[in-house]
């Protein structure tokens, strides 16, 4: 009878021992990360207890509420700015009240001064209606007067006024009053009425 050799079972062991140690150290890390958990789930929990808060940065309890300074230098500017634009505004408002003012002075004004021109045209063109029935009337008197006697007042008057009149008179009474003056001075009248319309274009 033949004997069966068995193999030894050394190697087996040396594996289940090495599979023991890694599950080991797999359940001791297990232990370790559920511990923080815990830990962590505590601490949070004792914070939320003392702060009565259940936001996550509820455990920064000295967190200050006010504004930082560089949005506090911001919201200042903002402030001064919005201040100088309520002065710029009102003195605008100041400044088209003046406006506003002094164009309905200037209206005023205009109006006053359109009336004066106005009545003053009415009152030229009265005067000169006057002046004009005045120097007819006249030029009639001297119409009416003996010519020897008309001559020796036109003799004694300026040129240019004398000859305005003899311009106005009929022909037949300005023709017996020039009979009557001196040659020099119907020389003179003569050359005063041919100037007057010396300038009038012929054509």
């Amino acid at each position: 009878m033949t004997a069966i050799r068995t193999r030894p079972r050394r190697p087996r062991r040396r594996l289940r021992g090495a599979l023991v140690m890694i599950a080991t150290m797999l359940l001791a890390s297990a232990f370790v990360r559920l511990g923080n958990g815990v830990g962590q789930a505590v601490a949070l929990a004792s914070a939320e207890a003392v702060t009565g808060s259940d936001a996550p940065d509820a455990p920064d309890a000295n967190r200050s509420c006010e504004t930082p300074q560089d949005l506090q230098i911001l919201l200042d500017a903002l402030q001064d700015r919005a201040a100088r634009l309520d002065v710029d505004e009102a003195a605008m408002q100041d400044r088209m009240q003046a406006l506003r003012i002094a164009d309905r002075e200037v209206t005023q004004k205009l109006a006053a001064l359109e009336s004066a021109e106005s009545s003053l045209r009415q009152t030229l063109t009265i005067a000169e209606s006057a002046a004009e029935e005045d120097i007819n009337r006249l030029t009639q008197v001297y119409e009416r007067m003996k010519p020897k006697q008309a001559a020796a007042l036109f003799e004694q008057m300026d040129p240019s006024f004398a000859t305005g009149f003899l311009a106005r008179m009929r022909p037949d009474a300005a023709a017996a009053i020039m009979a009557g003056l001196s040659p020099q001075a119907a020389h003179t009248f003569s050359v005063v009425l041919a100037g007057r319309n010396a300038d009038v274009p012929t054509k």
